[in-house]
């Protein structure tokens, strides 16, 4: 781990000292991200109601800049200019590199399709049988931990052999034991939980852009 990535986790959990009883497990989500992107995955986020908003958030910060500039490197610059594009260097100088990551909240046509044909509590796990491999990340957000769509997701992300991060209140319900890495948040009031889930989020997508972008010092 860089020196700013540490500090990043460091400066996140003095910043917001309740985060503190979650350390280890943010920890090894981090690990289990890192890893993910390492070998080419990506990460497929998922909630409901306010916890959808942080999906998309999430989605958002790994598939372009947070913090630092991510260059793509020459390779598109070129392949534009053989195609004959007049406008290569400014479109790739505009581009910055991804960190694959799809958001299911954001499929709408596909949601009220499953909603209305199959049930709607399989609106993530049949995104999940679409788009999910093995060593993908499952980043599944409940904070009662109960709710059955994101249950259903877990489930058939397991059978795919991904790796669930589940994000969750301090009971954890029914969510935290089906995943490898349930982050429980001390909290039991909703709104509380989403206060905390945010800044933790942020720190780790921070973290993760910084290891693979961050210039080298």
């Amino acid at each position: 781990m860089r020196e700013g990535t540490r500090k990043l986790f460091e400066n996140c959990l003095e910043r917001f000292p309740q985060l503190e009883k979650c350390r280890g497990d943010l920890y090894s989500a981090y690990e289990a991200i890192y890893k993910c992107f390492k070998n080419h995955g990506k990460v497929l986020t998922c909630g409901n109601g306010g916890s959808a908003s942080d999906a998309e958030h999430i989605t958002g910060e790994l598939m372009n800049k947070l913090r630092i500039k991510r260059p793509v490197g020459p390779g598109i610059a070129g392949k534009l200019r053989s195609l004959g594009f007049t406008d290569a260097d400014r479109i790739s100088s505009h581009l910055e590199a991804p960190l694959q990551s799809i958001s299911l909240v954001s499929q709408m046509a596909l949601i009220t399709a499953v909603s209305n044909d199959t049930s709607a509590d399989m609106i993530f796990a049949q995104q999940v049988l679409g788009y999910g491999k093995p060593g993908d990340i499952l980043w599944a957000i409940s904070c009662s931990g109960n709710s059955s769509n994101i249950l259903n997701a877990v489930k058939v992300a397991r059978a795919l052999d991904l790796v669930v991060i589940g994000f969750t209140g301090e009971n954890g319900g029914a969510l935290a034991p089906l995943c490898q890495i349930p982050v429980r948040f001390p909290s039991s009031v909703t709104f509380c939980i989403q206060e905390l889930h945010l800044p933790a989020y942020h720190m780790l997508c921070a973290m993760i852009e910084e290891e693979f972008f961050a210039p080298e010092k």
